[in-house]
């Protein structure tokens, strides 16, 4: 009686030579232990890994956002601006003054006054500051009046010694860090972005005579949007209205705080954040990018009718 011929078993569609009775739960080929990808189900192929990610939506926030938001890249990418603009305008400042020295007192800031908010001034020679344009004694930088519209960004990142600029840090350090997981880094951003410039915008307005800078304006905006949020995924919102409440007063009873700023701010990053959380599912990501880019033509036109009325 003669015997049938050994049959030779599956192979690995990549790896031809090697012998497997494993399939890929999805498109069943054979694959090998080093073409085995876990799945929920069995094991999947490389070939359909692959394709499962492309054709997989990318994860998203609550409000819309992308999940790099967690990695607080955009937070601390703030804070490095703010730490950096520092130390660049203690080292400016010259005079032969320590670094720690300067950063300890508003010295080192003088160079930086071309990006705090306010009318033209002029550094004089002997490193006083005069309001004013006064060519040939010193180094003279425009107000927003003047051509300065640039220094309504810039006053976001000049602070006046380390303490101005520690505490404002932590609190960038503490809100940002959990708003941009929510919202998402490019959300976070322009949160950010339209807070500082609202606080910086209705500083110039109010108050036009007054030199004012920092990242209060900005941080005012996300104690708003920190509220708002709570409120929107339903969670406790004592403890930010508390800290608020604080920081308000202190705002009305501590000499040199811009109280426009500080509200303005506010007003501006409450109404970017109503957005960013309100805005419908449905055509979510254009309706959160329509209403920030509104309140940026608002911003701008008040600049514009500021201007115009001191021009006048």
């Amino acid at each position: 009686m003669s015997e049938s011929p050994p049959t030779a078993g599956p192979v690995c569609y990549r790896h031809p030579s090697r012998e497997t009775w494993v399939r890929c739960s999805r498109c069943e080929r054979s694959i090998c232990p080093d073409c085995m990808r876990d799945a929920a189900v069995g094991h999947q192929c490389p070939d359909c890994v692959a394709e499962g990610r492309r054709t997989q939506r990318p994860a998203r926030t609550a409000f819309g956002g992308g999940v790099a938001g967690r990695e607080g890249y955009v937070t601390k990418a703030l804070i490095g601006l703010n730490v950096l603009a520092a130390l660049i305008g203690v080292l400016l400042s010259g005079g032969g003054a320590s670094l720690a020295a300067g950063l300890f007192s508003d010295a080192g800031q003088l160079h930086a006054l071309g990006g705090v908010v306010g009318p033209s001034v002029t550094v004089l020679r002997d490193g006083a500051v005069a309001l004013g344009a006064y060519p040939g004694q010193g180094d003279v930088y425009p107000g927003v009046d003047d051509g300065g519209v640039y220094r309504l960004i810039t006053a976001m990142f000049i602070h006046y010694g380390i303490l101005h600029l520690l505490l404002n840090m932590w609190a960038l350090w503490v809100l940002g860090r959990n708003l941009e997981a929510v919202l998402g880094p490019a959300r976070f951003l322009a949160l950010y972005l339209l807070a500082g410039i609202g606080g910086n915008v209705a500083a110039y307005l109010i108050s036009p005579d007054a030199l004012a800078a920092g990242a209060s304006t900005a941080v005012f905006g996300l104690f708003a949007a920190f509220f708002i949020v709570l409120r929107k995924l339903k969670r406790d919102t004592s403890a930010v209205i508390g800290v608020l409440a604080i920081n308000l007063v202190l705002t009305f009873t501590i000499a040199g705080i811009s109280i426009a700023g500080h509200l303005g701010g506010l007003v501006a990053g409450a109404a970017a954040a109503a957005i960013l959380a309100y805005a419908p599912r449905e055509n979510r990501t254009l309706v959160q990018a329509v209403g920030c880019a509104a309140i940026l033509l608002v911003l701008v036109a008040l600049t514009a009718l500021g201007i115009a009325s001191a021009g006048g």
